[in-house]
């Protein structure tokens, strides 16, 4: 092969390395704007039950599809993406909430509306139920930082066992018992509060 035949052969090339990487381009972006359509409401919810933040829990969220595309060349190779996701989110609002140090509570009756059923409900039972949703928000505040995790992933997110354990990197078994003993504590606490009516 002549030099001016290589020289032509690598140029053939090069427009075919653009195109498949364009094309790979274009199938990362489908991949990640499908992830976008499936999981960003669930993610908003893990978000915001830890955040209670509506503005808090949108940029965790966004953060953590940037996350996503900066890694993108390993999406392949994630087993369960929703799990992946969660964790990604999980620890995203988990350090925001570590540098803030406090936790801002909203006493917004428009985000308690907006995360609220308002089908046909009086503006009497929409209070009564943005009071009560506010109370069970406080009693899930008050429990201890280990139990308050796998509550909100079952309750918010309705995870699994299983599901919780790999976002959490704990055993399944933790997690089952962590579990059982959120949900006795919620008991007492909402008992509590309903002896005191």
């Amino acid at each position: 092969m002549s030099t001016s035949q290589a020289i032509y052969a690598g140029w053939m090339e090069i427009p075919n390395s653009a195109e498949n990487d364009l094309a790979r381009t274009h199938a990362d972006e489908a991949a990640i704007a499908a992830l976008v359509t499936q999981y960003a409401g669930a993610l908003y919810r893990v978000a915001y039950s830890v955040l209670r933040n509506q503005s808090d829990a949108e940029d965790a969220v966004q953060e953590a599809f940037l996350r996503v595309l900066r890694h993108r060349d390993t999406l392949d190779e994630v087993r369960d993406q929703r799990v992946w996701l969660v964790r990604i989110v999980w620890n995203i609002v988990l350090d925001r909430k570590r540098r803030a140090k406090t936790r801002p509570e909203t006493d917004d009756v428009t985000e308690l509306a907006r995360v609220l059923p308002s089908g046909g409900l009086s503006a009497e039972q929409i209070a009564s139920a943005a009071q009560h949703h506010a109370h069970v928000l406080a009693c899930v505040e008050k429990l201890p930082s280990k139990e308050r995790e796998v509550l909100q992933l079952s309750a918010f997110e309705e995870l699994s066992s299983v599901e919780i354990a790999q976002v959490l990197g704990i055993t399944e078994s933790s997690v089952r018992s962590r579990l059982f003993r959120a949900r006795n504590l919620m008991a007492d606490l909402l008992n509590h509060a309903r002896a005191l009516k």
